[in-house]
């Protein structure tokens, strides 16, 4: 039906417009038609407007086109105005059905009618009943918010409850003096378990109390009394007990650390009595400062006087310096001197005092070596007497620190109160032995021992003994550079004349300086000290001086460098024992070593060979300088050289070998100059070879007697000492 009705308004629209083109044909005022009555009358025709209009009727027509009915009538060319007509009466006639059709259902639609009009009672009945059960709904909602605010309400008077409670129950705890203190405080003796227990109950209970009379609670003033009563008892028997421990430690023969160790089990004493009873707890503090002071200062003058008894009996006096002659002590009422045994200069076994296993050993027990007769150097004695103090005063600090609960500052004062009276002992005692002391290693070591203790004490996190260890070191130290600038002195004021016979082996005055130096190197390899290095270097310097002079009191060049190279070896042999061979001593004696060992080769050689040596040189040079025709001069001295030392090299050799082994005492180094000498001859005879190789000697019949180079090198081997 819409189709329909659709079509039918198309048909009737192009029927319109249809006719309106027949009509502008038949009314046409230009054509004149018969068809016109009068002329058109425009009037204001606004063309605009229609022109508006005509669009919107094209759109619209446009748009009718479009449908599928419209296409086909066009297309099978139907008269519009008569589709136009057939189109309306089928719409009349589908009207008429319609009605017909409705006049035949009248009555279901009256029951339907009906119907709705049951349903519209049925839903009004229904929002009635919605509206009711909502205002209900509305109502309830309103008793639940008043119930949650009430709940709320309640909920926070419970906390507040809750928390009353437990602030009352907490007070309550902390005033309330149960039955259990009570017994334990009175009864139960101080070293079983219940009575540490319920002293820390009462601590508490005590310093809850004084919190609670700084807020102005009445209820304190109910335990007070109780409190102060039990508080009186626990701090009598606390002082009767720590007294009696502290006490303990005067009776003879006693180890006290296990009285310490048995006071740090009950450290909760003394703080308690440091909370409760300050004036108690510093009396009981004196008291262990007094009787610990008297022990210690006791004990380590005594372990003190009994040590230095088993020290050598011979030790280092003012004239066993370094330059001091042999004879300068033999006297009819002397006693023998320390140098003849060699343990003022000479380091030893005395190093061993500062390894790892020697330096913390156990210290040594005086009436155990006087049964056994042992002697002991002063730097052994040294090393025992602080390393008990070391580890005494370690375990003393820290005790202090965790019984007495001090640390920083007040730690130190208190220490210093203990052990102050022991360590102004023990630093006299160093002084005094001091002023009379001449032996330097012994000095030195017990530097280097201080050094490493400090490190111990550092490793232990013990800084009490630190201003000790630098009094300690503010005595070795100046006494150790004053030795070493005796032994300087006493090397720069000898006389050579004074030493009796002059001899080229090593000098006893040297060997003191190379046993002195290296000890002193080989110690201070471990902890260095610049200080320690420049008074050597002074000490080298006068020694050196001194091999030059007596050197010098040797008639021969010869013997005067066979007394230099023997005094260098030594000195360099005993050096490169202990030091190392970078060092500064080493270097400086190589090369000395070095230069007089080339200088006596060219001394060794020039008797038997000098000549040859001396013609080599000036052919040499003036090959050099482009004279070589002068060297047609030389042929009968060539001669001479070339039969002189075929006939004679092999016993110049022999008696050069045999004087090098009889002028040093050193093999090896006897060894080493022959082997020098040999080389430095066959590289005198090869240039010697290509000398007489020059046009102007090529021809010289002696040429034919010279010796062959490899053959020589071979007869040379066989004067090479074996060990």
């Amino acid at each position: 039906m819409a189709a329909a009705a659709t079509m039918a308004a198309a048909a009737r629209e192009l029927a319109l417009r249809a006719g309106a083109s027949d009509l502008e044909e038949e009314e046409c005022p230009l054509g004149g038609g018969p068809g016109l009555q009068e002329p058109l009358q425009l009037g204001e025709l606004d063309i605009t407007s229609d022109e508006f209009i005509l669009d919107e009727v094209d759109v619209h027509i446009q748009a009718n086109l479009e449908d599928e009915l419209v296409k086909e009538a066009l297309k099978t060319g139907v008269d519009l105005r008569h589709y136009s007509k057939q189109v309306e009466l089928e719409l009349q006639q589908i009207e008429q059905k319609s009605i017909r059709d409705y006049i035949q259902e009248s009555e279901n639609i009256a029951s339907l009618h009906n119907q709705i009009t049951a349903c519209d009672a049925v839903l009004e009945r229904m929002e009635q009943m919605l509206g009711a059960f909502q205002s209900d709904l509305s109502s309830i909602s309103s008793e639940i918010r008043t119930l949650q605010e009430q709940s709320g309400a309640m909920n926070i008077r419970l906390r507040n409850r809750q928390a009353v409670r437990g602030k009352l129950g907490e007070l309550v705890d902390g005033l309330v003096v149960p039955s259990a203190l009570v017994t334990a405080i009175l009864e139960a003796p101080v070293t079983e378990p219940r009575f540490l227990e319920q002293l820390q109950e009462l601590d508490a209970k005590a310093a809850a109390v004084r919190e609670q009379e700084a807020r102005g609670t009445a209820a304190c003033a109910d335990v007070r009394g109780v409190l102060d009563r039990l508080r009186v008892k626990a701090v009598t028997k606390i002082r009767e007990f720590i007294l009696q421990k502290i006490y303990s430690f005067r009776k003879p023969m006693t180890n006290y650390q296990i009285p310490q160790a048995a006071l740090l089990k009950f450290r909760f004493f003394y703080q308690f009595l440091l909370g409760n009873e300050r004036a108690t707890a510093k009396e009981i503090r004196d008291e262990y400062v007094e009787t610990l002071s008297k022990i210690y200062l006791s004990y380590y003058r005594s372990y003190l006087g009994r040590l230095m008894k088993v020290q050598y009996e011979e030790v280092a006096e003012k004239d066993d310096l370094m330059g001091v002659e042999d004879t300068a002590k033999k006297g009819f009422f002397s006693k023998p001197s320390l140098r003849s045994r060699n343990t003022i200069f000479t380091l030893g076994t005395r190093g061993s005092v500062i390894s790892p296993t020697e330096l913390e050993a156990p210290i040594l027990v005086p009436h155990t070596a006087q049964r056994g007769e042992q002697r002991y150097p002063f730097e052994a004695l040294f090393r025992s007497q602080h390393y008990a103090l070391l580890d005494n005063s370690c375990r003393e600090y820290l005790f202090i620190c965790e019984f007495f609960v001090v640390s920083g500052p007040a730690a130190h004062d208190l220490f210093h109160a203990v052990m102050g009276r022991t360590l102004s002992m023990t630093l006299k005692h160093l002084e005094s032995y001091l002023a009379d002391c001449y032996d330097a290693i012994a000095v030195f070591l017990c530097i280097h021992i201080v050094l490493r203790f400090r490190n111990i004490a550092a490793k232990r996190e013990v800084p009490a003994l630190d201003r000790y260890w630098e009094q300690v070191l503010a005595l070795l130290w100046p006494r150790f550079e004053l030795i070493l600038e005796m032994n300087v002195q006493s090397v720069r004021s000898t006389d050579p004349q004074r030493l009796g016979g002059l001899d080229t082996r090593p000098h006893y005055i040297t060997r003191r300086y190379a046993e002195f130096s290296s000890a002193l190197v080989s110690i201070n390899q471990t902890i260095p000290n610049e200080r320690t290095m420049q008074l050597l270097g002074q000490l080298q310097v006068e020694v050196e001086n001194f091999v030059l002079r007596v050197a010098a009191e040797f008639s021969s060049r010869k013997e005067q460098l066979v007394f230099l190279i023997n005094n260098y070896d030594m000195m360099l042999g005993v050096l490169m024992e202990r030091a190392a061979d970078d060092s500064k001593e080493v270097e400086s004696f190589q090369q000395l070593l070095n230069a007089r060992t080339q200088e006596f080769i060219e001394e060794l050689l020039s008797p038997p060979f000098g000549g040859l040596v001396a013609f080599v040189k000036e052919a040499e040079a003036l090959i050099e300088r482009g004279q070589a025709e002068r060297l047609r001069g030389e042929e009968a001295r060539v001669t001479q050289l070339i039969r002189g030392f075929g006939s004679s090299w092999k016993s110049s050799v022999e008696s050069l070998s045999q004087d090098v082994m009889r002028s040093f005492t050193n093999f090896r180094n006897g060894t080493s100059i022959i082997q020098g000498a040999l080389t430095q001859l066959i590289q005198v005879y090869h240039r010697f070879h290509r000398v007489l190789s020059q046009p102007q000697l090529r021809a010289l019949p002696a040429r034919a007697e010279l010796i062959n180079i490899h053959h020589l090198m071979v007869e040379l081997k066989k004067h090479k000492p074996n060990f």
